[in-house]
């Protein structure tokens, strides 16, 4: 793929498998043992066997190794393993490498996972500590001095210049937390199932870094997602309608930074998002108006009203009203702050839900879903849709 041309992957595989563990704050079990379990239910999910699968592909910031989880869970030769970088910006990622895979014939079945106990072992959110010097590094190094050490901090800035650029207030990010903690209520897989919130809640929460509050600020769990892909041709014989792969994109932005790119032109969009916008409506052949569900990556509230905007749902300054509007259906597992956060990959498995007819927030008539994954990095983004 190319920035400046479409791509020929789009139709050419399909996610036929999605398995989790439950989602909690203390699991009780290595991470190993939760990728193992999550890759077996995503296969049996699909009517498929550790036998059938020939690849894998997982994030850097993992530690449960391809050739490990393979043994453990049963897998026999690997023609296709790969890692993606930049944390949550990899989860639409690994299904666009094991698209890529499966539609080159360098691999047959192809299952990404995530797995880790991020709430009872590390913790992403408690931000820099202890890391070895790297160049990717250095960039930090420019903010650690003034206080700026975990992720919250760093978004906070973009988030105070987007108020203060648009003339808005710390409520407009309520409106987002509303909205995923709603479908969350009424999903029996999230954290805070039968737990929706008001904006008077929102506003009461305790402020983490101005202007965030902590309902601004997604959760910490534990467990693990796997996603099963094939070709579209094997898909239609499998046990679940598959959802074909329409569009997939990673993108990173000019000047970008690790969440800290603060010496770009401006601080009130997300360029790396957008680059993965234009690739996915270029290679698609779709517009927003085609988007049926919007699965937003929502580490922070902020970050899901620039994404809208960078992908042409509304324009700068105005997703707050248009997410207030329910204008698109959004995060309908309850996403990252109301379901769990698993990096992204739970996103991708409502999305497939939605595609199926299987969600307990089901959008009739779902045809096409966008899925992205993490923001503040280099990141990626999807388009699935129906066996049409």
């Amino acid at each position: 793929m190319s920035v400046r041309g479409a791509d020929s992957l789009g139709g050419r595989a399909a996610v036929v498998g999605i398995g989790a563990t439950e989602f909690s704050k203390d699991s009780g079990r290595s991470e190993l043992k939760l990728a193992v379990e999550a890759v077996r239910a995503a296969l049996d999910d699909a009517g498929l066997t550790p036998d059938d699968v020939d690849g894998l592909v997982t994030f850097t910031m993992d530690t449960s190794p391809e050739i490990t989880v393979a043994q453990a869970a049963g897998i026999g030769e690997l023609s296709f393993f790969s890692r993606i970088h930049y944390g949550g910006g990899a989860a639409c990622a690994t299904v666009q490498q094991a698209a890529m895979a499966v539609a080159t014939g360098v691999a047959d079945v192809v299952v990404c996972y995530r797995a880790f106990n991020e709430r009872s072992g590390r913790r992403f959110g408690s931000g820099v500590q202890q890391r070895e010097p790297t160049a990717e590094g250095a960039a930090l190094g420019w903010n650690l001095p003034f206080g700026l050490l975990t992720p919250a901090s760093w978004v906070a800035m973009a988030a105070q210049r987007y108020l203060h650029a648009y003339g808005l207030t710390p409520e407009v990010f309520g409106r987002v937390a509303v909205t995923d903690r709603r479908h969350a209520a009424r999903n029996p897989a999230a954290y805070f199932y039968g737990k929706p919130i008001t904006l008077a809640d929102h506003a009461a929460s305790r402020w983490i870094v101005e202007p965030l509050r902590l309902l601004d600020c997604c959760q910490e769990t534990d467990g693990g997602q796997a996603i099963v892909v094939t070709s579209a041709e094997r898909a239609r014989d499998l046990r679940r309608p598959p959802a074909v792969i329409v569009a997939a994109a990673q993108g990173a932005g000019r000047a970008q930074e690790q969440m800290t790119s603060f010496y770009r032109d401006g601080l009130t969009g997300l360029p790396e998002m957008g680059v993965v916008a234009r690739q996915l409506w270029r290679s698609s052949g779709l517009s927003p108006s085609d988007i049926d569900v919007g699965i937003l990556y929502d580490h922070f509230t902020p970050f899901v009203l620039m994404q809208l905007e960078e992908f042409g749902f509304c324009a700068p300054g105005e997703a707050a009203g248009f997410v207030e509007a329910d204008a698109l259906p959004l995060n309908t597992h309850g996403g990252q702050l109301g379901e769990a956060y698993l990096h992204g990959m739970n996103g991708i498995a409502e999305a497939v839900r939605q595609i199926r007819g299987s969600s307990v927030n089901q959008v009739s008539g779902a045809a096409r879903t966008l899925v992205t994954a993490g923001t503040g990095v280099p990141t990626s983004g999807l388009i699935l849709g129906t066996d049409d």
